[in-house]
């Protein structure tokens, strides 16, 4: 309107007086304050509970705030479905901390050490797979049914003719070398020969021990890459001051978690992935599966009234 009185009057067009600079102002101020994410004159329409205040009674009640997820389902229902525990929420949520009353099983709280990814960059991953023998879709016609699918972030890019080395240099350059990131999941689907990589952002990750499986290793398949020279390593970075360290020396520094995830010790994986990979639950589990593969008997512990049962391999 002031615009068009400028335009009727043949006045200058003056920007201060065209818009109040308060408008933004105020609208942060009042959503920060009320937690109403929305227009003050639209308060029904309004998100509700964007913007809380931190729980500062403990360290730990802190930690957990900050951890906090919610599913976005209306607390009037009485549905069941959605509030009970399910399988895939095994090593992400935590099973026991949920609020009373409507939002019990709606409020969920991630787990100590589970990751949400950030995402990365598609691009060099895609000229690095082009590099190893991916052939896109639009340079060929027919496509040969021995050939292996590669999706990227869910979009089918091309094809490859050799998936276990493709699938196996992936694996070994993530997380190492500033080459992969770590949070990349690779996905190879064997009966239907496709191999699904995701870079995006906000899966849900849990980091895992990986087992050594080199065949020239004394006991391949036995015992974890984790070993007792890294740890002491990772005790003497626990005494390493960083006080005064720059954004770039932090950045490129190998201490502690870094460190682990780094030299393959440790690897994220998210839901899917996880699927497709081979898991024990206890250091237990690993050497009596070492010992049936090597035709050694087991102790099973039928003894044990308390034992915990376990799946048969």
């Amino acid at each position: 309107r002031y615009l068009q009185k400028c335009v009727e009057t043949g006045r200058p067009f003056n920007l201060n007086l065209a818009f109040k600079h308060t408008t933004i102002s105020t609208g942060l101020k009042y959503s920060l304050a009320t937690g109403n994410w929305g227009d003050q004159k639209k308060a029904a329409a309004a998100k509700a509970g964007v913007s809380q205040v931190l729980n500062r009674y403990t360290f730990a009640s802190t930690l957990s705030h900050l951890r906090r997820t919610n599913t976005p389902i209306g607390r009037d229902g009485k549905l069941a479905k959605p509030r009970q525990l399910h399988n895939t929420h095994w090593g992400l949520v935590c099973p026991a901390e949920t609020p009373e009353g409507q939002a019990c099983g709606l409020v969920k709280n991630l787990s100590l050490m589970c990751y949400v990814t950030v995402g990365t960059p598609s691009a060099p991953l895609e000229d690095f797979m082009v590099l190893r023998g991916l052939e896109y879709l639009s340079e060929y016609d027919v496509i040969p049914h021995s050939a292996t699918k590669v999706f990227l972030n869910g979009t089918w890019i091309g094809i490859h003719r050799d998936p276990n080395n493709l699938h196996r240099t992936l694996r070994k350059i993530r997380g190492k070398q500033n080459l992969l990131d770590h949070s990349v999941s690779i996905i190879r689907d064997i009966r239907d020969r496709e191999i699904r990589i995701f870079t995006d952002a906000g899966r849900v990750c849990r980091p895992l021990f990986v087992v050594d499986n080199d065949p020239t290793s004394e006991r391949p398949g036995a015992n974890l890459l984790l070993t007792r020279k890294i740890c002491r390593q990772l005790e003497e970075d626990m005494l390493v001051d960083q006080k005064g360290w720059s954004e770039e020396e932090l950045a490129a520094s190998e201490i502690g978690w870094k460190a682990l995830v780094k030299q393959g010790v440790v690897e994220l994986l998210d839901a899917e992935e996880e699927e497709q990979a081979m898991i024990v639950m206890t250091p237990e589990d690993l050497d009596n599966h070492y010992a049936m593969r090597m035709g050694y008997a087991t102790d099973d512990g039928t003894d044990d009234p308390h034992r915990r049962i376990k799946t048969k391999p």
